[in-house]
């Protein structure tokens, strides 16, 4: 009995194999099918031409449910958001060097001289000089170093938010823009350790710059550009030195003498009408330079001989020089004084500048240059700022829709930060660009249709917002169609617009079509996706922006304000 009770067991098991293998079988073979025919249907990207990439388009919209919201009008506040609210937290920007002494110092100092490896000498000054046992009146002295973007050390220091007791930005002009708010702010040593600003171009490009005008200077690459013989990029003015930097060496090349002259101002219209994009980051930009996107970018020089990859790149120093000079702020005693001035002689003794050298500071090749921008005083550089702001996109305006996540996952302080961010965020968007607002969970709701932001559009986009609440699944990448479909549909009204998507949202897409879906006609249309993550999914923000150079910002509570700003400085 036992016997045939163990053969009826093999023969069930034996007929339980079998049928699992037809069922894995026809499984497989109706996936291949489904493969072959959905890639049948959406060629790669490469591939689409106009006639094509519609129809895959409207092919995917067709399995989209969308719903129209009646817009709802508020009232807008005019005025600006303070400089100390959009600020976050000193403490988002990390302490490199603690220092102990009896007698402390902190000082701001920019990246490239406070980072890691190449980019960290003066994190070791620092800590050489705090095990130095340096005393004033008994009493020990330190240094604390903190790392910081200029234009963020800047916007500190003139609010009162956060005051260092010194800061070493990478040129004078952020400086003079201290000192042009009346901050107490005083030149303790002129250059920390020398470097400069330049372009770096192509080998090719170089070359055709040559063949073309005979030298390549920033005067002949920024005619290149207006040309639209070459795409060049570079970082925000508002928050990069090197950014600052290019700007009102870009207005002088059109106007030595006067840098704001209306001379200066429409060649600069001319150069930047043909500009693909302003980077948020560097980063952003040498992406765009590997992906072919852009011929040229701007860089600081030793950035530029620490970075792999550009072997085929030449360097084009433009600019006042990046020589890293020291300030002292606000009203220093004796003591701090002396610990300040103490720390800055440490720092140029021989073997320190020698170890520089090697960081790629003070090259011989670049101690030659001299600027020829003349000298501009600090509300000269920031009426250069606002010119910018106001006339980078006179040439071509924006045409951006809004992406909102307001799915479940978003409940609660998500969403909430995604209100009052957008809302106080978007003061910095110029009135000549057009916005719409679009929202999604399950389905996609268009909240706002595409206008220009005038006051009126200002008040429903407002409202809008304000009206936004949580519910429901994730459809994150069906709402991305939609708004292409917007964004296409606004071009075709206005050809001379450049089109922009902000998605705002945790990242988790768990409903609709699927990233993969999408990619080819995305890429095919090149529109930049600016993804601000809220407690989000980063990884998978970054591919949807990385698909046409857009960018990443992780907006936690402390800071989102203050980037959303420099975002939007630099892309409205």
């Amino acid at each position: 009995m036992q016997k045939n009770n163990k053969n009826a067991i093999l023969v069930l098991s034996l007929v339980a194999v079998f049928f699992f293998l037809i069922v894995f079988s026809i499984v497989t073979l109706i996936g291949k099918a489904k493969k072959e025919r959905e890639e049948a249907e959406m060629p790669a990207s490469e591939e689409l031409n106009e006639e094509t990439a519609r129809a895959e388009l409207d092919r995917l919209l067709s399995n989209i449910q969308v719903q129209e919201v009646e817009p709802v009008k508020v009232p807008v506040d005019l005025g600006t958001t303070d400089l100390r609210d959009e600020l976050p937290d000193i403490n988002t920007n990390p302490i490199t060097v603690q220092g102990y002494g009896e007698i402390n110092i902190e000082i701001f100092s920019t990246a490239e001289k406070a980072g890691e490896g190449h980019d960290g000498w003066i994190n070791e000054m620092a800590v050489n000089f705090n095990n130095s046992g340096y005393q004033y009146n008994g009493k020990s002295v330190s240094v604390t170093i903190r790392t910081i973007a200029a234009g963020q050390g800047v916007d500190y220091i003139i609010s009162g938010k956060y005051l260092p007791q010194a800061f070493t930005p990478s040129n004078e002009l952020m400086g003079e823009m201290i000192i042009s708010e009346g901050v107490p702010c005083e030149m303790v040593s002129k250059s920390m350790v020398r470097n400069v600003a330049g372009m770096v171009i192509s080998n090719d490009t170089y070359n055709q710059i040559m063949k073309n005008y005979d030298e390549v200077t920033i005067k002949t690459v920024t005619q290149a550009t207006a040309n639209n013989e070459i795409a060049m990029g570079y970082t925000n003015p508002f928050a990069s030195s090197t950014g600052l930097n290019f700007l009102i060496s870009t207005l002088a090349a059109y106007d030595a003498e006067d840098p704001l002259s209306e001379t200066a101002i429409n060649g600069f219209n001319e150069f930047q009408a043909n500009v693909p994009f302003v980077a948020y980051t560097t980063l952003q930009m040498r992406e765009a330079v590997s992906s072919g996107s852009l011929d040229g970018l701007i860089m600081e020089y030793q950035t530029f001989l620490n970075t792999t990859g550009l072997a085929d790149y030449k360097f084009i120093p433009f600019g006042v020089r990046h020589d890293n000079p020291l300030y002292a702020i606000g009203n220093l005693n004796e003591e701090q004084k002396y610990t300040l001035q103490l720390f800055a002689d440490y720092c140029q003794m021989g073997q320190h500048q020698q170890l520089a050298k090697e960081y790629g500071f003070n090259d011989p090749d670049m101690d030659t240059y001299q600027s020829d921008v003349v000298s501009l005083s600090g509300t000269e550089i920031v009426d250069a700022q606002k010119l910018w702001k106001e006339n980078k996109d006179v040439a071509k305006p924006i045409t951006a829709v809004f992406i909102a996540d307001i799915s479940g996952s978003m409940d609660g302080e998500p969403l909430n930060q995604l209100r009052s961010s957008l809302l106080n965020a978007s003061q910095y968007i110029n009135s000549n660009n057009s916005i719409g607002l679009i929202s999604y969970s399950s389905d996609v709701y268009i909240n706002l249709p595409i206008a220009e932001f005038d006051l009126n559009q200002r008040s429903y986009f407002a409202g809008a917002v304000q009206s936004l609440s949580a519910i429901g699944a994730t459809a994150t990448y069906d709402a991305v169609l939609v708004a292409l479909d917007m964004l296409l549909e606004a071009r075709e009204e206005n050809p001379n617009t450049k089109l922009v998507m902000f998605l705002l949202s945790d990242g988790a897409s768990n409903y609709g079509a699927e990233l993969e879906d999408i990619r080819g006609v995305l890429s095919y249309y090149g529109i930049a996706v600016y993804s601000i993550g809220y407690n989000a999914d980063i990884a998978e923000l970054e591919e949807i922006s990385n698909i046409n150079e857009g960018t990443v910002i992780n907006a936690d509570s402390d800071d989102v304000i203050y980037k959303l700003k420099n975002l939007f400085n630099a892309q409205m």
